[in-house]
């Protein structure tokens, strides 16, 4: 499903990743963890597109980025939601409108925007807020309509970034079970985290970054 082979990628000069080698299969979950500047947030922007590797290859599902053409870079973005440690809501917009944005964006008749955000909402549980406003709601809520809004367009991967670096250790944990039960419906995701206790006893497979390399990897 993902494979990176021989993946470096360079700022000024500098390496941030070496030579990076590994394969999250179709379905996987798995963790992505590493102390600040390791890398993390880098190796996910290779796999969304804010980033290109200067030197290897990536393989997402039947994309390969080393002979991507410009018309498949929309296609692959599409494939793929994302998750970020602050959310990136839009404070005016309610949270249906939120979730909704990327569907509309896309063009999408507003009979099927309403009833893909009314889905992506109740798989977050999240339904009976739809009319709130960010604001409003807790970090742990806000989370879950960021959530929302990177499923709703029914991705086949899922990358979150720290996605539970602003909350208490409580919302954490209920944020890494309800990537879990997005997981059990079939979508691969990979979570970059500083925090262990996240993965501890999930008997999933971690990635471990250290200053631009793979080091190893384990069973959380």
């Amino acid at each position: 499903m993902i494979a990176f082979q021989n993946v470096s990628k360079y700022y000024e000069h500098q390496s941030i990743l070496k030579n990076i080698t590994f394969t999250i299969q179709k379905g996987e979950m798995a963790f992505l963890t590493g102390p600040s500047g390791a890398g993390k947030s880098t190796l996910l922007k290779l796999m969304y597109l804010a980033e290109w590797p200067d030197e290897g290859n990536i393989v997402i599902g039947d994309f390969q980025l080393q002979s991507l053409s410009p018309s498949q870079i929309p296609m692959l973005r599409r494939s793929i939601g994302v998750v970020f440690q602050d959310f990136k809501l839009i404070n005016t917009l309610s949270v249906f409108d939120n979730v909704a944005l990327s569907l509309r964006i896309k063009g999408a008749i507003e009979k099927d925007i309403k009833n893909l955000v009314s889905g992506a909402l109740k798989r977050v549980h999240l339904r009976h807020l739809s009319d709130s406003y960010p604001l409003i709601l807790s970090g742990g809520e806000q989370q879950r309509v960021a959530i929302a809004r990177a499923i709703v367009t029914e991705p086949l991967v899922l990358l979150a970034d720290e996605p539970t670096g602003n909350l208490d250790p409580n919302t954490a944990i209920d944020i890494i079970k309800l990537f879990e039960e997005i997981n059990l419906q079939g979508t691969t995701i990979i979570i970059a985290t500083h925090n262990k206790e996240l993965f501890k006893n999930t008997k999933r497979r971690v990635l471990k970054l250290d200053s631009g390399s793979l080091i190893g990897e384990e069973v959380g």
